[in-house]
């Protein structure tokens, strides 16, 4: 597996390439402005890009979603289970020899997913390293957040390698096992007592 990771100043976000080496086939997750990096990977490893998927919606993640499409001729694909070509919970991104799950995490937005890439785990917002997404944002849900959190990304091994769509931590990627010891958003909690701490 072909793997960069791109940290966009400003918001800090990161965008992510994944490419198949023997397809030559790549994606990228949440472009986020970094158009011309991307496209001078794509050049250096000889990569064809077959898809271009965001995280969720807010432009800060979709920045450089049309430019790059135009370029490279990728498609763009987000969560949106009720159109035709939208992702769904729990589909599978074939790109060569590589599976990509969609696991739909909503909380932060209603459209936010995570990405599961052999044993990486691309979080968007929904995960940051020592953090989690906000919610106080329209379309946030604390507990749906916690569902998300608590019944889907906790449910997941402790060596899944995190990969969050901010450098907002003390490291740019963690794993789940360390996260669920270390990040105090993940201290066992009613679903009730999360909502109030996402409050207060």
């Amino acid at each position: 597996m072909i793997f960069r990771r791109f940290l966009v100043e400003g918001l800090r976000n990161f965008a992510y390439l994944i490419g198949d080496e023997q397809s030559r086939e790549a994606v990228v997750i949440d472009p986020s402005g970094a158009v011309e990096d991307i496209l001078e990977v794509l050049r250096e490893e000889s990569l064809r890009l077959k898809f271009i998927i965001n995280t969720h919606s807010h432009p800060d993640h979709t920045a450089g979603n049309s430019e790059l499409a135009a370029e490279t001729g990728a498609k763009i694909l987000k969560y949106s289970p009720n159109v035709v070509g939208g992702l769904r919970d729990g589909d599978e991104i074939i790109l060569g020899k590589i599976r990509i799950k969609v696991i739909h995490t909503p909380g932060h937005t209603p459209d936010s997913i995570c990405l599961l890439v052999d044993n990486k785990l691309f979080t968007g917002d929904t995960l940051f390293v020592g953090e989690c997404g906000r919610t106080d944002l329209p379309g946030g849900s604390s507990a749906n957040l916690y569902d998300s959190l608590f019944n889907k990304l906790m449910a997941l091994d402790d060596d899944v390698e995190v990969y969050p769509g901010h450098d907002y931590g003390d490291r740019p990627y963690s794993t789940i096992g360390y996260e669920r010891r270390h990040n105090y958003v993940l201290k066992p909690r009613t679903k009730e007592e999360f909502i109030r701490f996402m409050s207060e």
